[in-house]
């Protein structure tokens, strides 16, 4: 049941990621991710409410805003290399470098103890999540942008993972409140101008953002938190597969391979 949580979280972000990426190349980045934080909050708050916790001690609080910080940081600057266009290097940078930090953390700091199976499913996740997304990191904004993003995704998965079970939604709740709180004076400092369309759009993407937190949150108190990580941070394969669909792109021999790899990972994963 882990397994199929983290899965169709990666799904949730990985179409939440397609979508933020078209809609920050056609508005600005910041006002995206402010307005996508808020949307976020009303999500996570509503089912928070609706999912009534056993009780929600302040430590879980504090672990769930720290996850805020680190995924309010993590979209602001893949937000901002998305705007630059530069999606071939921020996405594969951010993917491998925040599952590399996960998984080290986790079995380092956290205890978590992978078996053979799981170790080989992480081993091939991370060379496929880089070529899924085209693998072609060259100097410059947007390594610098990926490094930036995949620390707070680092951030955002294990600080969440440490919330009790018997707190509920409300730590992802506190968490879109402190993302919120984080990027309120830059938005204050430049109001967001959008229009309706683009600003309702980005209202749901943050809202399907903090779904994909949900199911993660439920995933890891069913998983071991370094494989939890690794099948949520799957999602990359998502924006590739709707890019073929919707967009008719046509996949390079490196990101078919990476597919491949991506689906041996999670079965691998899965197993393990």
């Amino acid at each position: 049941m882990g397994a199929l949580l983290a899965l169709t979280s990666a799904l949730v972000y990985g179409v939440v990621d397609f979508s933020g990426g078209l809609l920050s190349r056609r508005a600005p980045f910041r006002a995206v991710t402010f307005l996508g934080q808020a949307g976020g909050l009303l999500l996570a708050a509503v089912a928070a409410w609706v999912m009534s916790a056993t009780s929600a001690a302040p430590a879980d609080l504090a672990w769930g805003a720290l996850s805020g910080v680190g995924s309010g940081l993590a979209m602001l600057f893949l937000n901002r290399g998305l705007s630059r266009g530069a999606m071939s290097v921020v996405v594969p940078v951010s993917a491998v470098t925040s599952v590399a930090l996960s998984v080290l953390c986790g079995v380092l700091l956290l205890g978590d103890r992978p078996g053979p199976v799981a170790w080989a499913g992480i081993a091939a996740a991370v060379p496929a999540l880089w070529l899924v997304a085209g693998g072609a990191a060259t100097p410059g904004s947007g390594v610098r942008d990926g490094l930036l993003a995949s620390a707070g995704v680092a951030v955002q998965y294990l600080a969440l993972g440490q919330a009790g079970p018997d707190s509920g939604l409300w730590p992802v709740a506190a968490g879109r409140a402190a993302a919120v709180l984080l990027l309120l004076p830059g938005a204050v400092r430049r109001p967001p101008r959008l229009r309706p369309g683009p600003a309702l759009a980005s209202l749901l993407v943050g809202a399907g953002a903090a779904l994909g937190l949900i199911l993660y949150l439920l995933a890891a108190q069913r998983q071991l938190l370094a494989v939890a990580v690794v099948l949520a941070s799957l999602y990359p394969a998502v924006p590739v597969v709707l890019g073929l669909a919707v967009l008719r792109e046509r996949a390079a021999p490196r990101q078919a391979v990476g597919l491949l790899g991506a689906v041996v990972a999670t079965v691998l994963l899965s197993l393990g």
